[in-house]
């Protein structure tokens, strides 16, 4: 090793100050607005005006302050007294330790302006003299707590002031008071003091005499009488007095400061003075960028928030939330009337197409061209300025206009106004107007859009970029509660063109409550910078591509790590809201299917309705399970204070554990995996492993809290463990862009095709339903045992009667039937629920069936597969060979082809089976012993088949068309009448059959002819 000596070690150390100052300067404009963001947050000061390293004119950073904000303002717009502290060359007094004092009143200690008794702060500086930094005070509320009762700002000009006049000369000019530090001043300093005539009123001299220096305090005097400055605007510090107890006198000297001391003053509007002085002004370079956002948000001053989104951001209006609503009823049929099933599909389908017609027909808006024109520049720094201006902007609008609304739902609350509570919930959905909304807009452009256009094609590239650039892209649309899948495929396959194909993905996902802290933990972990103001109202899930260093690839075996934040659930404005459970439940289910690691973020003062939320999660693991997938899950318990928290918790781990295994035993009962019994038959969860206990964000009593080194040290050790458990559990399949795309439209589809457990607060509601439908279908059974027996005692007394008259026969007759309709007409609701009714007939194909060797069994064993027929439509299975669980069909057909008829009129029946198991009717046959059955629980009668939806609507056009074309034909082969087809279906052609028939098959283009 190389020996130093002590004078050269000493050398090379380097002052704090002089490190930030030179972070601050090489740093881009967006790096130091994170930077000075996070130095805000530990309580930290951080620069009003940076000196330049070659000796040119300080630049005042009102652009870097831009991005802070502190109890919902900015601060650079908070108007507030604004108190300079500055030394002559002769100051026993620390200024930073002083503020210090100040700023910690009533708290801990601590250090927000670096001083000299600090480490590193006794050393030599170079380039931080005339750099000015700044704090705020604010207070919390509490009277006797609070050293002053409004906010503050507090600067600190380094060095001494004659070394940075221009400095100084600024902080006269915007100040509202200036305490000037001494212990004596000497001649050069008097000029410099003399020249402050005309700012006298608000100069403060802090005087720190020494021992035996009657010199040095004449000359104080002197300047103090010569200045003419009132006695109660000099401050003397005694020997004695240590500078706690001084803090103390300066916090009430300043609480007595004179009327005239109450001027305020901006940050913004101290450019103009900065300007006068020669000094630059940061946000200055991005000015084009800034008006291109304003002209934007012209309208929005003028207009409602509501007028304003029907008109400018149009598409993600009513139409576009009709749209996703018919796309979930297309799956559920939930409201499903008197006509056919396959009637009310080609309904939905129909108003579906009418409105995404409508929806193609509309042009962009002047705004929204304006927006996709300031993205569309070749230059990344102009496209990231103007996103940043347009974000600071509605972020500015939101704060002035959220605010009331607030109060208002917290008032209503309060008094618990349920109905009050849901409608200004809405209201402030309505209301919400984010960067997101005109993103969402854009893609909305391009999801409906049928042109080819260079303006049109262009986007899905441009957000690629920008989500290269860590800007979040929105998978989910929560207000829709729905997926622009054209939208997100196209970007996502550019960004996987962009990079090559390199593109594998580990995808991780934080679920928790409204508040809990999920977004700042991703935030913390990542560096990343998903909101996290809990006034947002904007629902849905976004995703961050965040790419893996070049030295950790080979290692993780990934290229980019997926982080996707969602909404906080169960939020209490929105608890109110007609699907605010089934919203909640689809969210929480499509995030944990999409994820290899799952943080279920528990804050330990919601940790009551997280269970709910858990719950639902464990269904979605069982889901993942039966597919093969099994995510990693954590459990993250926030709040959790004490060094010994884990050890200390073993108790809360077990009953964790313990309700997580009750969740998992009904959830496994619902889904019918009679295999799973426990948690960890689910996932590979250990209970010392998987739980995670972090400290509070802050330290301190808000808003002068700053945040905890502990929160920040958990975190850091629960990403090392995170990606080295993944490192350990390589997965050689790993998915890339192509991939996540492929399982992300089916597992929404599957989310679509949901309507059970989503329709509940959670499955222990949902279990207490199904049992209690198990019930009604068992009395039902028995009410209708009961109307047949007393038809039959009614008929065998008739019979039986020995009448005296054709009329006392007419009478007898008369009594049984009212006695019957009694007992018909006290149940009519059960009637409510007419259901079709299916019956086997006899047909010529017995013959063939009853061949020792079938000939078309063989036949599909080698071609389909085992040849086992669905129970509804008589569809061979083709999972292929016989070694497999479950039968399966690519494509199913029409139940009537199967010989399926209505009892009620003898027709064959239309409906497809993959429509039926996901409506809401019954069934009932041999297998079922003749007692209804609902459809969506086909697999307790059939367990061994698997009906999936149809991939797509036209997927089963061949079979429509063959119904169409035979329909006589099969009827008089199953002595039925025919089916009455759906008029959607008759103007199918015989290209279109063929085609549905390729696509489901993939097979490639030949000469297959329908032919009669």
């Amino acid at each position: 090793m190389d020996q130093h000596s002590p004078t050269e070690a000493n050398e090379n150390k380097v002052n704090y100050l002089d490190l930030i100052v030179a972070l601050f300067l090489c740093a881009d404009s967006f790096l130091q607005q994170r930077m000075a963001l996070r130095m805000s947050m530990c309580q930290f000061s951080f620069p009003l005006l940076l000196p330049h390293y070659n000796n040119s004119q300080s630049g005042l950073m009102l652009w870097t302050l831009r991005d802070i904000v502190k109890e919902w303002n900015s601060v650079a717009e908070i108007k507030a007294p604004f108190f300079s502290f500055v030394r002559l060359k002769n100051s026993s007094l620390s200024k930073s330790q002083l503020l210090n004092h100040i700023l910690s009143h009533g708290q801990q200690n601590k250090d927000v302006f670096m001083h000299r008794d600090m480490e590193g702060g006794a050393h030599q500086r170079e380039i931080a003299n005339g750099l000015i930094e700044i704090s705020w005070f604010l207070p919390s509320g509490r009277e006797n707590q609070d050293v002053f009762q409004k906010p503050i700002i507090f600067a600190n000009l380094r060095g001494d002031v004659s070394e940075s006049p221009t400095e100084f000369s600024f902080l006269s000019q915007v100040s509202t008071a200036i305490f000037v530090l001494m212990d004596k001043i000497q001649e050069d300093e008097k000029k410099m003091l003399t020249s402050l005539h005309d700012v006298k009123s608000k100069l403060f001299f802090v005087f720190s005499p020494n021992k035996n220096t009657m010199k040095d305090t004449v000359s104080v005097k002197t300047m103090v009488e010569k200045l003419d400055i009132p006695k109660n605007q000099v401050i003397t510090k005694d020997q004695k007095t240590n500078i706690a107890g001084f803090s103390k006198k300066f916090c009430a000297t300043i609480n007595k400061s004179p009327a005239h001391l109450t001027s305020c003053m901006s940050i913004v509007n101290m450019s103009d003075k900065a300007m006068e002085l020669g000094l630059s002004v940061d946000e200055h370079r991005s000015d084009t960028q800034k008006k291109a956002a304003e002209r934007i948000m012209e309208g929005i001053w003028v207009k409602t928030i509501s007028d304003y989104k029907k008109q400018e951001l149009c598409l993600q209006g009513e139409n576009w939330k009709k749209i996703s609503k018919i796309e979930k009823e297309e799956c559920r049929l939930n409201k499903a009337d008197d006509s056919t099933l396959e009637d009310y599909k080609a309904e939905l389908q129909k108003e579906k197409e009418a409105l995404r017609k409508e929806q193609s027909k509309y042009k962009p808006s002047n705004e929204m061209k304006m927006f996709i024109e300031s993205l569309s520049v070749n230059d990344k720094e102009k496209r990231d300025f103007f996103f940043k201006w347009m974000k600071l902007e509605l972020d500015s609008y939101t704060r002035i206009n959220f605010s009331q609304l607030r109060n208002k739902l917290q008032i209503e609350h309060e008094k618990e106004n349920v109905k009050a509570v849901a409608e200004l919930g809405q209201t402030l959905l309505d209301s919400s107007l984010g960067i997101e909304h005109y993103m969402r807009e854009m893609g909305l452009i391009y999801e409906f859009s049928h042109e080819t256009t260079e303006e049109i094609t262009r986007l899905p590239r441009l957000a690629a970029e920008m989500v290269l650039d860590g800007h979040p892209l929105e998978l989910l649309d929560g207000d829709a509660s729905n997926i622009p899948e054209k939208w997100v495929s196209a970007v996502l396959n550019e960004v996987h063109m962009l990079v090559g194909g390199r593109s594998r993905l580990l995808v991780l996902t934080v679920l928790g409550v409204q508040s809990s802290g999920k977004s700042t933990l991703l935030n913390t972990m990542f560096g990343v910078q998903f909101p996290v103001s809990s006034g947002r109202c904007t629902r849905g899930a976004y995703m961050i591509l965040l790419p893996v260093g070049e030295d950790l690839k080979s290692v993780l075996n990934y290229d980019f790590v997926v982080l996707i934040d969602t909404e906080g659930l169960k939020s209490p404005q929105m608890a109110q809201l007609e699907d605010s459970y089934e919203h909640d439940n689809q969210l929480a289910t499509f995030v944990i299917g999409l994820s290899d690691i799952t943080i279920i973020n528990i804050a330990m003062e919601n940790a009551t309705e997280m269970k709910d939320i858990l719950q639902i999660a464990v269904h979605a693991f069982i889901r993942m399970r039966e597919i093969g997938k099994r995510p990693v899950c954590h459990f993250v318990h926030q709040n959790v204070a004490g060094i010994s928290a884990h050890s200390m918790t073993m108790t809360d781990r077990k009953c964790l554990l313990d309700h997580l295994n009750e969740m998992t035993e009904i959830a496994a009962e619902m889904e019918m995996q009679s295999s799973v019994k426990l948690f960890t038959d689910v996932l590979d969860y250990d209970m010392e492993k998987n739980n995670w206990y972090i400290p509070g964000l802050w330290l301190g009593t808000p808003p002068m809290a700053s945040v905890s080194t502990g929160y920040s040290q958990a975190v850091a050790e629960l990403k090392k463990n995170l990606l080295m458990t993944k490192r350990k559990n390589i997965n050689t399949d790993e998915s890339r862009i192509p991939e996540f795309l492929e399982w992300m439209k089916s597992l929404w589809k599957a989310v679509k095709y949901e309507n059970f457990i989503f329709s509940f607060r959670n499955t222990l509601v949902a279990k207490a339903y199904d049992n209690l439908w198990r019930e009604f279908n068992q009395w039902e059974w028995e009410f209708r045992k009961q109307i047949l027996t007393r038809g039959t005692e009614a008929e065998m007394e008739i019979s039986n009667a020995n009448t005296e008259s054709d009329q006392d026969l007419f009478n007898l007759i008369d009594s049984k039937k009212d006695e019957l309709s009694e007992i018909i007409d006290g149940q009519k609701e059960l009637r409510k629920q007419f259901q079709e009714e299916f019956s086997r007939s006899d047909d010529v194909a017995d013959t063939i069936s009853k061949l020792s060797v079938k000939p078309q069994d063989e036949l599909f064993r080698k071609v389909f597969g085992c040849g086992r027929q669905c129970p509804f439509c008589k569809v061979p299975c083709d999972a292929g060979g016989k070694q497999h669980l479950q039968h399966q069909a690519a494509v199913h057909r029409p139940k009537g082809l199967g010989g399926y008829r209505y009892e009620t009129n003898d027709k064959l029946v239309e409906t497809l089976c993959t429509t039926s198991v996901n409506s809401e009717q019954r069934f009932r046959n041999t297998d079922t012993d003749w007692k209804y059955h609902p459809n969506k629980k086909y697999m307790k009668i059939y367990p061994n088949w698997k009906i999936p939806p149809d991939s797509t609507i036209e997927a089963s056009d061949y079979w429509k068309y063959v119904l169409v074309k035979y329909n006589d034909r099969f009827a008089k082969m199953y002595k039925a009448k025919p089916a009455d087809i759906p008029v959607a279906w008759k103007n199918i052609t015989k290209e279109q059959a063929l085609k549905g028939l390729k696509d489901a098959f993939n097979m490639r283009e030949n000469n297959t002819e329908l032919t009669d």
